[in-house]
């Protein structure tokens, strides 16, 4: 591939004495609510302050996370652009402005604009994430990622499902690709002892892909064999009229509850016995991560990177996805072995302890950042404190 920086003036190593800690700069779509954003406010409150500036920049709407963001001293800059060449017009001038050492981008639309303007403005090292399905599956779109992940250095996919994806259906290099799972701060979820009836809760946008007719319908039979069975969804989104009228005609008027979108989640899960989800798609879920720190067993479809997260008969059931009757024998399953919930629930947060932490993976982005630099021949901030040390 064409090195660009050695084309572009402006992408000069850095001075050997120069000590400032390493600028990266993370581009989404918006900084308003969802797992994604989460993620972002994690970097900026856990990333090591004596190595890296964080800054944020949302090509669209900004919202509760980018408050969070700024209360831990990191830059947040909103495009608010409705062109997309404005984007990359934008964006090449903040990162030259900033002195941007790595640009982070996060999901489709960032990665296409972004790192145009990145390569533009010779900033040494590009990555995108891969959060989940890629956006857009036609052929102008597929042409366009590709082309874009041309002038990436790396793509990091947060599941093993996903790595796949990237090497068997937009036919990537082994070498360009690497795993990265996300991880949550399970300090904010501590373990609680599960409800003592068959009280499942479910966590999510209520959207098309998360397929809650299936959940409902499987619901509807487990309601017939445990009548005590209850079942709480926590989320709001387009589909939540549909799914009432559906919970209506189902008879489930009094055996499920929408509680909507709720800023402390963790005291729903403390209230549940089990957590389940039936989604159609998924990356690296971070509602599943929470409920699993919290202490809940979970029966989950066997979907993206749910089966990377969930031990089957360890710490849940797995299942396939779109089938209310093999979703109602799993919830049936942990209906009728309450020792499950516990036993289960201890071995799935030390599962989210050991793998699935959001200190674990700010470290390792970091390290990567790190290397990727060192590949580009730029040096790092810890190679050019310790030669300035030496001078």
């Amino acid at each position: 591939m064409t090195d660009l920086n050695a084309m572009n003036p402006t992408a000069d190593a850095r001075p050997q004495g120069d000590c400032r800690r390493l600028r990266v700069a993370h581009v989404s779509l918006t900084l308003k609510t969802g797992g994604l954003e989460r993620i972002l406010a994690d970097f900026a409150r856990l990333h090591d302050r004596s190595a890296y500036e964080m800054e944020f920049i949302a090509l669209r709407q900004t919202g509760r996370f980018a408050d969070e963001i700024r209360n831990q001293g990191c830059p947040v800059h909103a495009l608010n652009s409705t062109n997309r060449w404005s984007d990359v017009r934008q964006l090449r001038a903040l990162f030259t402005e900033r002195k941007i050492d790595v640009v982070h981008t996060h999901n489709t639309y960032p990665h296409l604009y972004a790192t145009v303007a990145a390569r533009l403005a010779g900033v040494p090292v590009v990555l995108q994430t891969r959060h989940g399905q890629r956006a857009g599956h036609g052929l102008k779109s597929r042409l366009l990622y590709r082309a874009a992940t041309q002038l990436a250095d790396r793509v990091v996919a947060v599941s093993d499902d996903a790595a796949g994806l990237c090497l068997n259906v937009d036919r990537l290099p082994a070498a360009k690709v690497q795993r990265i799972w996300n991880g949550i701060d399970a300090e904010q979820f501590s373990w609680q002892q599960p409800a003592s009836i068959p009280h499942a809760i479910s966590v999510a946008r209520l959207s098309a892909e998360k397929d809650f007719p299936t959940l409902l319908r499987a619901a509807a039979i487990v309601r017939e064999a445990v009548p005590e069975f209850r079942l709480t969804i926590v989320g709001d989104g387009a589909e939540r009229a549909s799914l009432e009228d559906l919970t209506k005609s189902l008879g489930l008027a009094g055996t499920v509850c929408f509680a909507g979108e709720q800023a402390n989640v963790p005291r729903f899960l403390a209230e549940s016995a089990f957590f389940v989800t039936s989604t159609l798609t998924e990356g690296i879920s971070l509602t599943l991560l929470e409920a699993m720190a919290v202490g809940r067993a979970i029966v989950a479809t066997a979907v993206g990177g749910n089966p990377e997260i969930v031990d089957a008969r360890n710490t849940g059931l797995l299942v396939p996805p779109a089938s209310p009757h093999e979703l109602a024998d799993a919830l049936l399953a942990m209906c009728r072995h309450p020792e499950r919930w516990e036993n289960w629930g201890r071995a799935g947060r030390e599962r989210v302890l050991t793998h699935f932490t959001a200190n674990r993976m700010v470290t390792d982005y970091e390290r990567l950042y790190d290397d990727l630099l060192k590949e580009s021949g730029r040096r790092t901030t810890k190679e050019s404190a310790l030669s300035s040390a030496t001078l």
